[in-house]
């Protein structure tokens, strides 16, 4: 095991699967990457946006870079020994996708249900699309 994909949006699932990817980082020496895809802003965020006289896309920038150092920080408080962050864009399940290839993963770490709008879902689409797809074993925490 080499390189270890943990993808987080900073909800609490995602949190807990950085938290597991690191801990497997650690364990086997593996270099973590640790990928964010900027998602849709809800309205009230486009509105706060406005208020400080920041486009839309420069507050999804600012959130994906606090979620990227936040979720670093959790892994090497975990003792990941080699911690990389990505910045993504576009379709969640298919920017995951193509980074494990890229990076040629051994393992993708998700949480079970991101931010989406749906939360009653038993597995998140990502994760379910993921475990359907991916080059190779996806690991969904709960």
């Amino acid at each position: 095991m080499s390189v270890i994909l943990a993808a987080t949006d900073g909800s609490q699932a995602a949190t807990r699967a950085v938290e597991a990817a690191a801990r497997l980082s650690k364990a086997w020496d593996a270099k973590l990457v640790i990928l964010n895809v900027a998602h849709e802003l809800s309205a009230d965020e486009i509105v706060e946006a406005r208020r400080h006289d920041m486009a839309p896309g420069d507050l999804l920038g600012r959130f994906a870079r606090q979620t990227l150092n936040e979720a670093k920080a959790c892994a090497v408080r975990a003792g990941a020994p080699k911690v990389e962050v990505v910045e993504g864009m576009g379709d969640a399940a298919r920017s995951i996708l193509d980074l494990a290839d890229t990076e040629k993963a051994d393992m993708v770490v998700v949480g079970r249900r991101g931010r989406g709008r749906i939360a009653g879902l038993v597995l998140g689409s990502v994760s379910q699309k993921l475990a359907s797809g991916a080059p190779c074993p996806v690991v969904v925490v709960p």
